[in-house]
């Protein structure tokens, strides 16, 4: 640390942490503008080799910051400890993907540097004039950082650290969504800055279509200069790449040949209870029939802004049913957001968090996929994920907890595993508490669940080549390739052949990742049961999951264990 902050002797994990927050922040924009910091700073994130090398350098020195202080003579208790545990992980994490070079291969169809050049859109406050005067200048920047990314792969390109041509393509028709060159024909810039101030109307207008401009020249360099040098590129990143992905998504060195062996008795066990559930849909029909029962005949909405009133009735209603019952969500925990998710997104719904001071609440997102017509069924499960007691209850109650423990613990130290699992975990309270006894919504939680137990099973699979079981009464003895990966999925999941190829792409891109849902499901259970044995007659339901949901974020190497003695 520098001779102007605060010395060791006087530093402690959690100030050391916070210390990192505030200078990754002034360092990297997307960090200030998800956490709500520097509103008035209108870059873009450098995505030069210089710009990762610098944010790379920041962390290698808070860790050298924290083995300083980790000689001292002190016993660090409580979230100190933990703090200290978490940023050594996480930022060890982060660092052996520099070292490895995986910043010079990030094209991917989700949680990309290019998706996020846009996505800080989505966050940036839009109230006033001086909003729409960081947007201007934010969308100026735009071209620019897209020149630091080419020149980040052009570098890739010329060590060999390569992304596979199906994530490039992705992209590319990610790109033609993003500048209307496809069926929709919208101009998303150009449609962002439609409702914004009048006086900065032509300013609005040319930095915009600058941004589209330069996306269409970024596009064009992918598919005539990338997308042939990655010709021969395998989806599958092997075992060294994946265990290190996994890694930085779970908080654990991950035992896959056990996961993978768990998540087929899972698999089992799951299409048995869908099975039955389909009986109550419709006495006699099989899963497929129930499904196509729901289909013709559930519960449908129609249109974009009627979906996306039903999904914010959905979560409004959670947290005025479960507040005082089961979970105390009071001041701007109440307040979360049901948007519609921008043209080129993933096929997925997503969440994305509040900002430390509660002025950006959480907003959930679901991607229409140029539908018009919504099966209900199929989304209410998903919702108390992405929404309440899910994603938001959890990440909002972090940033509520901030000043006991640190902004790091509760933002940028997130352990992608330990959220999901909540997340799945609150789909399960759901059930368990009895909000989903209707047939029809509780066949869309199985199939959610199904949908998450696969993802284990062909995300291991893909990468690392695995043998179908003898006993899984598909393709037994045959290893797995994103092929095989689209025919399980057409055969155990409802969706499309859009969805199936959006999913298998994802995990193709982001290994690791997709694994987090049932393996930190199974370790936020693990730790519900283990506080339950521990307690016995005195274990309170409530009063666990206020502490769980208060206690910040740890990876799954740690979960179960802080769980149980709560």
């Amino acid at each position: 640390m520098s001779d102007e902050h605060m010395s060791d002797e006087l530093m402690t994990p959690r100030r050391l942490a916070d210390d990192y927050v505030e200078r990754l922040a002034a360092l990297d924009p997307m960090t200030a503008v998800w956490l709500g910091l520097n509103p008035g700073d209108d870059r873009q994130p450098d995505l030069s080799p210089q710009g990762y090398d610098a944010r790379a350098e920041l962390a290698a020195g808070t860790l050298a910051a924290l083995d300083r202080l980790e000689k001292l003579p002190h016993r660090w208790q409580g979230p100190d400890r933990d703090c200290a545990r978490l940023l050594r992980e996480r930022l060890g994490a982060e660092l052996a993907g520099h070292a490895a070079g995986d910043h010079f291969r990030q094209v991917r169809n989700i949680n990309s540097p290019l998706i996020q050049l846009r996505s800080i859109f989505a966050m940036m406050p839009t109230d006033s004039e001086q909003d729409w005067q960081v947007v201007a200048g934010r969308l100026a920047h735009l071209p620019g950082a897209l020149e630091q990314y080419r020149t980040t792969l052009a570098e890739g390109m010329s060590r060999g650290l390569l992304s596979a041509p199906r994530q490039v393509t992705t992209v590319i028709g990610q790109l033609d969504a993003w500048t209307g060159r496809d069926a929709a024909g919208v101009d998303w810039f150009a449609d962002f800055v439609a409702d914004g101030s009048e006086r900065l109307r032509p300013r609005l207008d040319g930095a915009a279509r600058a941004a589209t401009a330069a996306v269409g020249e970024f596009r064009q360099w992918l598919h005539g200069t990338y997308l042939p040098a990655v010709a021969e590129v395998p989806d599958a990143v092997g075992p060294e790449r994946y265990r290190r992905s996994a890694r930085l998504a779970t908080g654990s060195d991950v035992d896959v040949a056990e996961a993978y062996g768990w998540a087929w008795e899972e698999f089992h066990r799951t299409v048995a209870e869908m099975r039955a559930e389909s009986g109550r849909v419709l006495p006699g029909a099989s899963i497929a029939q129930a499904r196509e029962h729901l289909d013709a005949h559930g519960h449908v909405i129609e249109g974009e802004e009627a979906i996306r009133v039903w999904l914010q009735q959905i979560m409004d209603e959670a947290i005025e049913a479960l507040d005082g019952a089961h979970f105390d969500i009071s001041g701007p925990l109440r307040r979360v957001e049901s948007r519609i998710a921008p043209s080129g997104s993933s096929a997925a719904p997503y969440y994305a968090g509040p900002s430390l001071d509660f002025s950006r609440p959480g907003r959930t997102y679901l991607p229409t996929m140029g539908r018009d017509s919504f099966r209900t069924w199929r989304l209410v499960s998903t919702w108390y994920h992405e929404g309440v007691p899910g994603h938001h209850l959890q990440l909002a109650q972090w940033v509520a907890s901030a000043d006991r423990l640190s902004r790091y613990q509760v933002s940028l130290g997130k352990v992608s595993a330990n959220v999901e699992g909540w997340a799945l975990y609150a789909e399960r309270l759901m059930d368990e508490l009895g909000f989903l006894t209707d047939p029809g919504r509780r066949l869309g939680y199985l199939g959610k669940q199904l949908m998450r137990i696969i993802r284990v099973i062909i995300d291991t699979g893909m990468h690392l080549g695995l043998v179908i079981p003898a006993d899984s009464g598909f393709h037994p003895g045959e290893r797995w390739t994103p092929q095989l990966a689209d025919a399980f999925m057409a055969e155990y999941l409802a969706g499309s052949a859009a969805h199936r190829t959006s999913e298998i792409t994802r995990y193709l891109g982001w290994p690791g990742q997709a694994i987090g849902y049932k393996l930190g499901e199974r370790a936020w259970l693990r730790g519900r049961q283990a506080a339950e044995r521990r307690q016995g007659a005195d274990f309170d339901l409530k009063a666990w999951h206020m502490k769980a949901l208060a206690q910040g974020s740890y990876g799954l190497d740690d979960l179960p264990d802080a769980l149980a003695v709560l």
